[in-house]
């Protein structure tokens, strides 16, 4: 699959390792301020049970 991306991306190496930085960076502000904010109130990270 990355192979498949790096053959797509336009230009020379060090334009495509640019390209993909910023893509990378871009998948994971969409993630991050999108994506989590809305899952935050089905996964409850803070309510932790512990057994003995």
């Amino acid at each position: 699959m990355y192979a498949w991306i790096w053959r797509k991306l336009p230009g020379r190496p060090r334009t495509r390792a640019l390209t993909a930085a910023v893509l990378a960076a871009a998948v994971v502000a969409v993630l991050w301020y999108a994506v989590f904010p809305l899952l935050e109130p089905v996964v409850t990270v803070d309510e932790v049970t512990v057994e003995k």
